[in-house]
């Protein structure tokens, strides 16, 4: 059986402790747009520009032109949480009446319509829901997720045993693209031409982002070229500034998977590499046929053995022969060559970088936090209202829980909240929330008690989600799937269409074999004895084990299990099994699956390494990838990070892999052997 969630408590707390105390300016800025919003929905015929300037926002000082600029702002903002501020004209009676411009905002307009979801639909919706775990997307879905609630739309769920698929974004570039794209900035990054195979600043109007061939494109206008183009990537070489005094509007109709389905898969190419002496075994069992003959090259060293391997992307092929050091050495093709010799040398000199000082502030969230703007605490408080109302009672660290706020951050909102109310209104015209036996009750919600419709981001998540769920077999089309689908694209209405701009990867497993024997295992509490290789390890090893549940990462799926050899919780990619059967005996109670979603790649232990890295402004992602226990702030726009590890003898290719955007600081020894690992690998290459 699964296992039963009640509507967003089955998602991740995706912003926990993710927002600290709003600075002054801030939280008045956030009252200003919240009594703005009140006004603008509590006024049937509208309210001249000059009766907001008096009655809202107080202004006495500030000049008409400077004032006027303040007011498009707080329009504009509010048109980005989906209320649209309407324009009447009140014309005169005569010349000497002239016309006047009144604001209003209409109370259907902006609400989320009604959606009643079946169990089985709302099953579905939460899996979509939780594919983006790490990314800003995640934290949409789950905004989205708490608007149905409100509304009062969902039932009581029950998830599939033991499923739980994920999507793994592109890194910090995918987030600053996503945010770029949906307020329609140009951006621009260093790019390396897959036809020049040199490394260029591009300046691109960013019309969609989505997977393809396993690999992530931005597709949109190129600028410098004048024309549509796609970019991988994986080919970015720094991080992605936001162009945010410039727009752009998008062609109409776009859909990035209609263009995505047009990019030709790269041809098939042989690379040829030396490999050391029985090393890199994941690696040998992917080679081919001897290498052809070719131009001539030098012969591979005494004891080391030539492969020939597949391989269709030089980037991708590239980062993974990087992490192996100096135990391989690539001898052709030579774009393959400069693009691991490259990454090398970026680890190399990042690495001999003056260190900074290693500081983490005393009060650290358990995640990396992000900005917090005015923007997102008025976008909390408006769902804040419709979930009290529709959850009247709830004890206050309830609340801040389903929010992920701390309870002082809730009671800040909470404050502001009771000061809100109708211009010039009388005590009966202002919020009335209660909570002082820490029960919270709320009485008056000056039609605040619908949720907002779906923001772009919001549908986004939902949709791309739902749409990325086709590839699993357990949600046959014509299922709820496709029932659920049409009801949020009807809910989304406009926004929902944006959602063509965004196309997650496949998530259907490789191996259905593998698959359909986990489940079957975990359905009948039977263990399992599988042969498996260990990449960090580079060896094969058998193993008896109890199955928990089974997940993903894009199409890479894992298996969750208690390993009797290792005596703890591991978890085992199905493509690295070469033998999987139940061996007859019952699983044991050892170990359950961790509550709450999501599950950890990485199931920390009382002796991991605590190590210390530095992570470059494109790299920072990393930090929430390997659940950074502590992380600090750089100038730049770089992070330090504290992270878990339990086999450190596997940082020295973490760092190789991911060229010139990490590296360890302490402790030293780990330290110093990645730097040895990077240098003995250069000094293969004559560097």
């Amino acid at each position: 059986m699964g296992r039963k969630f009640p509507f967003v408590a089955a998602l991740p707390a995706l912003s926990r402790g993710g927002f600290s105390n709003v600075a002054k300016v801030s939280a008045l800025r956030t009252e200003r747009l919240l009594n703005l919003l009140i006004a603008l929905l509590n006024t049937r015929y509208g309210l001249r520009r000059s009766e907001l300037r008096e009655k809202v926002y107080h202004d006495t000082t500030s000049t008409e032109v400077a004032f006027g600029r303040m007011f498009e702002r707080d329009k504009s903002d509010l048109r980005q949480f989906g209320f649209d501020v309407e324009a009447v004209m009140d014309h005169g009676w005569s010349s000497d009446d002239p016309a006047t411009t009144r604001y209003r905002i209409g109370k259907e307009s902006n609400r989320l319509p009604d959606v009643n979801l079946s169990s089985a639909e709302c099953t579905v919706l939460i899996l979509a829901a939780q594919l983006w775990e790490q990314a800003a997307l995640g934290s949409a879905a789950q905004n989205a997720m708490r608007k149905l609630q409100a509304a009062g739309g969902l039932t009581e769920a029950e998830l599939p045993a033991g499923v739980q698929p994920r999507i793994k974004p592109a890194g910090q570039a995918f987030e600053d693209l996503v945010t770029a794209m949906h307020a329609q900035h140009p951006v621009t990054f260093k790019y390396l031409a897959g036809s020049t195979g040199r490394e260029e600043l591009r300046t691109v109007e960013p019309w969609g982002l989505g997977s393809r061939f396993g690999q992530w494109y931005l597709v949109g206008f190129d600028r410098g070229r004048g024309a549509k183009r796609f970019f991988r990537l994986s080919r970015f070489t720094s991080a992605v500034a936001v162009q945010e005094k410039e727009h752009y509007s998008p062609p109409q109709g776009f859909n990035v998977r209609k263009e995505l389905d047009s990019l030709p898969e790269l041809p098939v190419q042989s690379a040829i590499v030396d490999v050391a002496p029985a090393k890199v075994l994941g690696l040998r069992k992917r080679a081919t046929d001897a290498p052809a003959a070719g131009p001539p090259v030098n012969m591979p060293d005494a004891g080391w053995d030539r492969l020939s391997l597949p391989f269709r992307d030089a980037e991708v092929l590239g980062e993974e022969l990087a992490s192996y050091g100096p135990n391989v050495v690539v001898v052709a093709p030579a774009e393959l060559v400069t693009a691991v010799r490259r990454r090398l040398t970026a680890a190399a000199d990042f690495a001999a970088s003056p260190a900074p000082a290693i500081v983490f502030p005393d009060t650290v969230p358990a995640k990396r936090p992000r900005k917090r703007t005015s923007e997102d605490q008025l976008k909390r408080m408006l769902q804040l209202v419709p979930f009290l109302v529709h959850n009247q009672g709830l004890h206050i660290s309830e609340v801040a829980s389903s929010f992920g706020v701390t309870r002082k951050e809730l009671e800040d909102d909470l404050r502001i909240l009771i000061c809100s109310g109708l211009p010039e209104g009388y005590p009966d015209d202002l919020l009335d929330i209660q909570w002082e036996d820490d029960h919270v009750f709320i009485t008056q919600d000056l039609d605040l008690n619908r949720p907002v419709r779906f923001t772009v981001d919001e549908a986004c998540a939902l949709l791309t989600g739902l749409e990325t769920l086709n590839g699993l077999p357990e949600l046959a089309e014509g299922s709820a799937l496709e029932s659920v689908t049409v009801k949020l694209m009807a809910a989304a209405g406009e926004e929902g269409l944006k959602a063509a701009s965004i196309a997650g990867p496949e998530v259907g497993p490789a191996n259905s074999a593998h698959l359909a024997t986990i489940r079957q295992a975990i359905a009948d509490g039977l263990q399992l004895h599988l042969t498996y290789f260990s990449a960090q390890r580079d060896s094969m090893s058998e193993r008896d084990v109890d199955p928990l549940r089974l997940y993903s990462l894009d199409n890479t799926w894992y298996f969750e299990a208690y390993c009797h050899s290792a005596r703890g919780l591991r978890n085992f990619r199905l493509d690295r099994i070469e033998a999987l059967a139940p061996n007859g005996r019952r699983v044991t109670d050892a170990a359950k699956p961790a509550d709450g979603f999501p599950v950890k790649l990485f199931t920390p232990n009382d002796d991991d390494a605590l190590v210390i890295v530095e992570l470059a402004p494109q790299g920072i992602g990393l930090a929430d990838d390997y659940y950074a226990e502590r992380t600090a702030p750089l100038p730049g726009g770089g992070l330090i990070a504290e992270i878990r590890f339990g086999n450190t003898a596997w940082l020295p290719m973490f760092v190789a892999q991911h060229g010139g955007t990490v590296r360890i600081l302490a402790p030293t020894s780990l330290a110093d052997a990645a730097r040895g690992w990077i240098e003995a690998a250069l000094a293969r290459y004559g560097d």
